[in-house]
């Protein structure tokens, strides 16, 4: 439990959580900018192979924060300490001047994004936890503006689109691995296996699922779905940011920012939704479909996960990554046989919907399993104590 702070304080922590969780967007923005720019650069087939190639460099970002990362949040035993390690960093700058060199090509984006994304998401990662709030500032204003001149760049037609792009994430890479006063721990090797095998497990499903639909609906359903899962991911900066925060301490001050952020997400998609700013954004497969139940749907699947995060995070401060890689299988298989019973409707609805569900049930399963621990450690405590007494 942590000692409150004194009222400025207080203000002064909310406010540069605030501002650091606002930077959050410079991370959701680049898939978006990336299906944004792809309407405009390739042809339907190549966007929808882009589409369910988005998805797999997400998944690979989040294998890569899950070594790098989470596993030394998990690692009880330890510090906890988390740096942005330079090879890494490395390898993302190097292939941010490759994507820009040469001519822009589906295949070659492709290979690209999943080493651009894992830097990004291990960069923003480590500044939240570690909180440097001030270098993650000026590193989201780089990824923003360069994904801004690309969308722009890509309205125009123009063919150096993913220039600007790529190169905002070598920037932004370049100040987020700037040297830092503390080494990172070590992880629990045990630790560090359940927790990549955590996020394996949870985090295939979603490119999976693009591919089903890739194969089964089409390019044009493909892109809209990957569009969609891209919009409504604006929302999982709050519930990101929670999430890295409760794996340090627990903190009801974050919650709170974190909650009231996704309120207003969700209201800020509506009325872009409705003043038809996603189907200018996305071109065709947006503006030629009907989006606006499978984006509120999609935003409700998000903003559910609010009542996941928080046992989910208590859990892992726990050091029970078995546990949770357990619970986390079933609730996978689980949300992939709602999703694709919703496939078999042929309808995206049905598929968040089922998303959906699946993210409620998921809440009430870990709610369960930390109050039954809690309950189990209450429990051994007396007994101790008794032992101890007698």
């Amino acid at each position: 439990m942590t000692e409150p702070m004194p009222g400025p304080m207080r203000l002064r922590g909310a406010a540069l959580s605030l501002i650091t969780l606002l930077g959050g967007v410079s991370l959701a923005v680049i898939p978006a900018a990336t299906v944004s720019i792809s309407s405009r650069l390739f042809t339907v087939d190549e966007q929808g192979f882009l589409a369910v190639a988005v998805l797999v460099a997400t998944f690979a970002g989040q294998l890569t924060f899950a070594v790098v990362v989470e596993s030394r949040l998990s690692s009880a035993a330890t510090e906890r300490r988390v740096v942005f390690p330079l090879w890494l960093a490395a390898i993302s700058v190097v292939t941010a001047v490759v994507v820009a060199v040469l001519p822009p090509t589906a295949v070659v984006l492709a290979i690209g994004l999943p080493i651009l994304i894992a830097a990004l998401e291990v960069g923003r990662g480590v500044s939240v936890a570690e909180r440097l709030d001030r270098r993650e500032i000026v590193a989201s204003i780089a990824v923003g503006s360069g994904a801004l001149v690309g969308v722009l760049a890509g309205f125009a037609g123009q063919q150096w689109a993913l220039v600007p792009l790529v190169v905002g994430i070598a920037i932004a890479t370049c100040i987020r691995c700037l040297p830092v006063a503390h080494r990172p721990s070590r992880p629990e090797p045990a630790v560090m296996g359940w927790v990549i095998a955590d996020t394996a497990i949870t985090g295939v499903v979603y490119p999976l699922l693009n591919a089903m639909i890739l194969a089964f609906l089409g390019s044009t359903d493909a892109v809209l779905f990957a569009s969609i899962a891209t919009v409504s991911g604006l929302l999982a900066i709050p519930l990101n940011f929670m999430r890295l925060r409760l794996l340090k301490q627990h903190s009801r001050l974050d919650i709170v920012v974190s909650a009231a952020s996704v309120l207003a997400a969700v209201v800020a998609l509506l009325v872009l939704e409705l003043a038809g700013a996603f189907g200018f954004i996305f071109g065709a497969a947006w503006a030629g479909s009907a989006t606006l139940v499978p984006l509120l749907l999609a935003c409700a699947w998000r903003a559910a996960s609010l009542a996941t995060t928080i046992p989910f995070a208590a859990l892992r401060r726990a050091g029970a990554v078995r546990l949770l890689t357990g619970l986390r299988a079933v609730v996978s298989v689980v949300t992939f046989a709602l999703a694709a019973a919703g496939l078999a409707l042929e309808s995206l609805s049905a598929v968040f919907l089922g998303l959906l569900v699946a993210e409620l049930a998921s809440a009430v399963v870990y709610e369960l399993a930390r109050r039954r621990r809690l309950e189990r450690g209450i429990r051994e405590a007396a007994a101790v104590e008794a032992g101890g007494g007698a």
